[in-house]
């Protein structure tokens, strides 16, 4: 798993994507506090829907660094989730402009996945994670296998699937939580 982590971590260094599986579905990510690497996730999937990726945080401690308003519940609500849980949370801080909303907020999510958790310890900030597909076209939910060539060729590297673990193979739940403690379930 080294030699993948170090190409991984020097890829989003240097401001490049990397498509790699998650608890869920493969995503493609880069450096969430990047903007230039933000706008080329835009580009690769064609997206019209800017500011709807969520990042990938290691840990509760980590996701308060970059949203200042989530109320305590929230992280309650996370930790007694057996599914894989996003977070919708307000005051979006310390990342990329062009990932924040205009009502402020950011999807965030703490992996239950060993390498996705090893990235994010060594890389030390979040990382953007989107469905690793065009826009408007079917998120890929059984792994490598059905991510278009267009989005492999799109990234600067490609995890090995041996790291894929066991996925879920369908994207994480949504909730949104205002900063009173209002909850609104976006998908379940």
């Amino acid at each position: 798993m080294e030699k993948e982590l170090l190409a991984a971590l020097e890829v989003l260094r240097a401001g490049g994507l990397i498509l790699y599986p998650t608890d869920t579905v493969w995503g493609i990510g880069c450096d969430a506090t990047n903007a230039e690497a933000v706008e080329k996730i835009y580009k690769l999937k064609r997206s019209e829907n800017k500011h709807s990726m969520l990042v990938l945080c290691r840990d509760a401690d980590m996701i308060v660094r970059y949203v200042n308003k989530a109320p305590g519940i929230a992280f309650e609500v996370m930790d007694m989730s057996e599914q894989p849980l996003t977070l919708i949370l307000e005051g979006a801080v310390n990342v990329a402009k062009n990932l924040i909303p205009d009502e402020g907020t950011l999807g965030v999510r703490v992996p239950n996945h060993d390498f996705c958790h090893q990235l994010l310890r060594r890389f030390g900030k979040p990382i953007v994670s989107t469905s690793a597909n065009i826009s408007g076209e079917p998120t890929p939910l059984k792994g490598l296998q059905e991510v278009s060539p267009e989005i492999i060729d799109g990234v600067d590297f490609v995890v090995n699937p041996r790291f894929q673990g066991k996925p879920t193979c369908k994207p994480s739940s949504i909730i949104r939580f205002g900063e009173r403690g209002e909850v609104e379930i976006i998908r379940k």
